[in-house]
């Protein structure tokens, strides 16, 4: 069984995938702060190859929609990791669509804006594009074939962190919104934060961090970490977020493996954590999505 999710890798490259249909977030450019300098977008490479195809420089960013035959209009927003820095695209971006694609669910993948604008606020930008992703989601429903009350999103590290703050603050927009391309309401129907960064502050692991703020419409969560996971990624993070939704009775499922560690993604790690992706699928469909 360890060895499932691997396997369905490797089945879904050598099947023929459906076509993918690509979407520009900003089509007259993104709202990046006055006087930002961006540069070409590239992929950096290290020299010693460790497998994760790393981008970054990505100033046009962009909505890939990846429609699953089998699906019944459930589709999930997939967030790569990175430290809003890179994009890990691949074992936290493509291979996850893939997996998706296989048990049935349409997929998204997004390509925010990185490095940081903003160090003192990250994720300013980054939250710019996931809201105006899920307001291109519901808003184009019909022409790709998904319901739009049942868009979810899910996230890694950086991109978990994400996740958590489009489900938290989905409205609270700072950018100026279009009738055309921004959905009055950009809440995720649902949350799956993998390895959630961010959450709690370096010198406080074991208390959230003060925008982290759960209330009663906050969307139903499924949470994964490692247990192994450390510093401002801490599993007590998940834990600390599980607890705030346990408080108003909201639905939340919640996952710590003891051993992982940060950014497994979909890499094999011949260890009970590399079938976090089932287990997603089986909150899912328990949920009824």
């Amino acid at each position: 069984m360890k060895m499932l999710p691997i396997f369905l890798l490797m089945l879904a490259a050598g099947t023929s995938a459906a076509e993918t249909t690509t979407f520009k977030l900003w089509p007259s450019g993104a709202p990046d702060p006055a006087g930002y300098e961006s540069k070409p977008e590239e992929e950096i490479k290290r020299e010693k190859d460790d497998g994760i195809r790393r981008v970054t420089n990505v100033s046009e960013p962009t909505l890939t929609f990846y429609p699953s035959s089998a699906s019944d209009g459930t589709t999930v927003l997939v967030c790569p990791g990175g430290g809003y820095s890179i994009l890990a695209l691949e074992h936290e971006g493509t291979a996850v669509c893939e997996f998706l694609n296989l048990q049935g669910y349409n997929a998204a993948l997004l390509k925010y804006r990185v490095p940081r604008r903003d160090p003192a606020n990250p994720s300013r930008e980054p939250l710019q594009d996931a809201q105006r992703a899920m307001s291109l989601l519901r808003l184009r429903a019909g022409e790709l074939g998904i319901k739009p009350d049942r868009i979810g999103i899910l996230g890694f590290s950086a991109g978990g962190h994400l996740a958590v703050m489009t489900a938290l603050h989905a409205n609270e927009r700072t950018y100026k919104q279009d009738a055309a391309l921004d959905a009055p309401d950009a809440t995720p129907n649902f949350c799956i934060p993998v390895y959630p960064a961010y959450l709690v502050g370096k010198d406080d692991t074991f208390t959230l961090l003060p925008e982290v703020k759960v209330t009663p419409k906050s969307p139903p969560m499924c949470l994964i970490h490692a247990h192994d996971d450390k510093g401002v990624t801490s599993a007590s993070a998940s834990a600390l977020l599980y607890l705030e939704y346990k408080k108003l009775g909201l639905p939340c499922e919640l996952h710590i493996y003891t051993q992982g560690g940060h950014g497994f993604g979909m890499k094999p790690k011949d260890m009970p954590v590399e079938d976090w992706p089932f287990r997603v699928v089986e909150w899912m469909q328990a949920m009824g999505w």
